[in-house]
């Protein structure tokens, strides 16, 4: 099971010395989690990044609230039931216009030469063409968004590019 604890995350960088410019879409890494090169949408109209996420059941660790939940299986990945430190809980309005709690934790993310601690929401993306969302409160490190590329960073596999 991937756990992610805050309490022994490393020291990171915050910020690029240069500007990076990425695609609409690329592949993030998130390997506190167990994920490597999963596909992502550059979203700079979402302040927090998001993941997908089912099964996300709260439970107390040591008199803090923690979640529990499954990144399900895709192409690319087994299924991965995670552990998680919530941060705290933020109501987001998400594209279909609805509001709605979630659970907001903070882990390692990786997008092409930077990797900082972040924070993702968990929400159940089912729905949408890509299991992470990037927002712009990540996005501010650095990164300048081209709208008319994609996998600037780096192509995924083959058999997986017809879902971006």
């Amino acid at each position: 099971m991937a756990n992610n604890n805050p309490k022994k995350l490393p020291r990171l960088r915050k910020k690029l010395k240069e500007p990076c410019e990425i695609g609409w879409c690329e592949l993030v890494s998130l390997p506190e989690l167990g994920i490597e090169n999963i596909h992502a949408k550059i979203d700079s109209g979402a302040a927090t990044s998001s993941l997908h996420a089912v099964r996300i059941k709260p439970f107390e660790r040591d008199g803090e609230q923690w979640v529990r939940f499954t990144i399900p299986k895709s192409p690319e990945f087994p299924a991965i039931r995670c552990e998680a430190k919530v941060m705290a809980r933020r109501l987001i309005k998400s594209s279909n216009g609805r509001s709605q709690q979630r659970y907001v934790i903070e882990t390692i993310m990786q997008l092409g030469p930077l990797t900082w601690v972040g924070h993702m929401t968990l929400a159940n993306r089912q729905s949408m063409a890509f299991p992470v969302l990037i927002g712009r409160r990540a996005l501010k490190r650095g990164f300048l968004v081209n709208s008319a590329k994609r996998w600037m960073l780096g192509q995924p596999a083959i058999q997986t590019i017809a879902k971006g």
